[in-house]
C-alpha cells in the first residue's frame, strides 16, 4: 500500500459534505481509542506499518477535539471542519495490483443491520430457532501442533473423544443435528429472514410487544460460505446480474419450497449473541455501535480501526457518494488497500441500498498531519 499526501481541497466533494454527521462516529473511535491507550500502552503504533502515530497521538487529538466541538454543545459544522484541516492530513491510498500495476480504485459494497420478527418461545408463528453457541464446539490451532503451517490455522469443529471431527453442516443442523447443544436465543418467523440475517451477522429482533433486542455475531460452524446468489445462478432461477440481495430475498420469500433446498446449500451457519443495553447501532469489530452511512468496514492489515477516511464512490442509484467515514468493522470479504463495506443502516430502505451496492472508486486516509507516514 502507498500513501500520498493531497490537500483537503483534492478530496472530490469535500466542501459538500456535512460533515458533522460523522461526528457520533469519530466520538465512538476516540472512546474507544482512550480503552486501548489504557490496556496496550500509549507508546503502541495504531495500525500496521509505521503510520498514523501512536495511540497516544490520537488520544492527545480526541482531546482536541472534545474542547473544539464540546459533546455537551453538539456538532458544529463550521467549527468541525476547521478542526478536521487543521489536524489531519488526508492522504491517497494506492496499491500494487496482481499485474504490478499501482492502481487507487478499488470495490465498495453495502452492508446492513438484518431486521426480524421474533419471539422468545417457539410457536407456530416463530417457528425458527436463532442459535447461541453450541456447548460442543471447538477451535483448535493447528500451527500449534504443526509449526510447518506458519500462521495460525483455527480449525473448528467438534469433540467426538480424542477426535475434533468437522462440524454439523446447515443441512445437518436443519435437520436437528444440534439435538440441544445449542441454547435458542429468539425464535423467527420467516427462515429467509434468519438466513440473511447468517449473512449480514447482526441484527434487530423485534418483539411481538413491539421490544427490540439487539444479536451480534458469536462463531460459526468452521464451514466455507457459499452465496445464495450463485446457488440459484447455477440453477438458473436469476440471471446474471440480477443477483442483488432485496431480488434473492423476494424470490425466496415467493418460493418456499425451493428456498428451503436452496439455503440448505450454504454450508456455513452463524451462531450469535444478545447485545446488553440500548445500543445505537449493531456492535462493530471496533467494540462501538455502528453509525448509519458513516462506518465502514475494512482491511485491518492496512487500515486501522478507529481511523477517519474519506471515500469517494456512488451509491446503488449511480448517485455520488462522497462523505466523511470511519473505520469501526471488519468483515470476511472484505480484502484489499482499498476496499470497503459500506454500513448503511437498518430496515428495508437500508436493505435496497445495501443489497445493490457494488461500486468503484477510492478513498482517502486521515492521519495526524504531524505525523508523517513512515511506510
Amino acid at each position: 500500500m502507498s500513501l500520498t499526501p493531497v490537500a483537503f481541497d483534492a478530496l472530490p466533494g469535500w466542501s459538500e459534505d456535512r460533515v458533522s454527521e460523522a461526528l457520533p462516529a469519530l466520538r465512538r473511535s476516540c472512546d474507544r481509542l482512550d480503552v486501548m491507550a489504557a490496556t496496550k500502552g500509549a507508546d503502541v503504533w495504531l495500525g500496521p506499518g509505521a503510520y498514523g502515530g501512536t495511540l497516544s497521538d490520537w488520544v492527545e487529538l480526541c482531546g482536541d477535539l472534545d474542547r473544539a466541538v464540546p459533546p455537551t454543545v453538539g456538532a458544529d459544522e463550521i467549527t468541525l471542519r476547521a478542526f478536521l484541516q487543521s489536524r489531519f492530513q488526508p492522504y491517497a491510498v494506492s496499491f500494487t495490483d496482481e499485474a504490478g500495476a499501482q492502481r487507487s480504485d478499488g470495490m465498495f459494497t453495502g452492508y446492513y443491520e438484518a431486521e426480524l420478527r421474533g419471539a422468545r418461545e417457539p410457536s407456530l408463528e416463530y417457528p425458527v430457532p436463532v442459535h447461541a453457541v453450541p456447548a460442543d464446539l471447538v477451535s483448535v490451532d493447528l500451527a500449534a501442533s504443526n509449526p510447518d503451517l506458519g500462521a495460525p490455522v483455527p480449525l473448528v469443529g467438534r469433540r467426538d473423544g480424542t477426535m475434533v471431527r468437522p462440524y454439523w453442516t446447515r443441512a445437518e443442523i436443519d435437520d436437528g443435528a444440534l439435538n440441544g447443544s445449542a441454547p435458542v436465543l429468539f425464535w423467527a418467523a420467516d427462515a429467509v429472514d434468519v438466513h440473511v440475517l447468517h449473512i449480514q451477522g447482526s441484527g434487530r429482533v423485534v418483539m411481538p410487544d413491539g421490544a427490540v433486542e439487539r444479536i451480534g455475531y458469536a462463531g460459526n460452524n468452521g464451514h466455507a460460505f457459499v452465496g445464495l446468489g450463485r446457488i440459484m445462478l447455477d440453477r438458473g432461477v436469476v440471471e446474471p446480474g440480477k443477483g442483488s440481495m432485496p431480488h434473492i430475498r423476494a424470490w425466496l420469500k415467493a418460493n418456499p419450497e425451493a428456498a428451503h433446498d436452496i439455503m440448505r446449500q450454504n454450508p456455513r451457519y452463524i451462531f450469535f449473541r444478545r447485545i446488553p443495553g440500548t445500543a445505537d447501532g449493531p456492535i462493530g469489530a471496533l467494540g462501538v455501535p455502528l453509525t448509519p452511512k458513516r462506518s465502514v468496514a475494512v482491511d485491518t492489515r492496512y487500515v486501522p480501526l478507529t481511523v477517519p477516511l474519506w471515500l469517494d464512490t456512488h451509491d446503488p442509484d449511480n448517485r455520488p457518494l462522497r462523505r466523511l467515514v470511519v473505520a469501526q468493522d471488519v468483515g470476511s470479504a472484505i480484502k484489499g488497500a482499498v476496499r470497503g463495506d459500506f454500513f448503511w443502516g437498518f430496515g428495508e430502505p437500508a436493505l435496497a441500498d445495501a443489497g445493490r451496492m457494488k461500486s468503484r472508486g477510492t478513498w482517502y486516509l486521515l492521519l495526524p498531519r504531524d505525523r508523517a507516514p513512515e511506510s
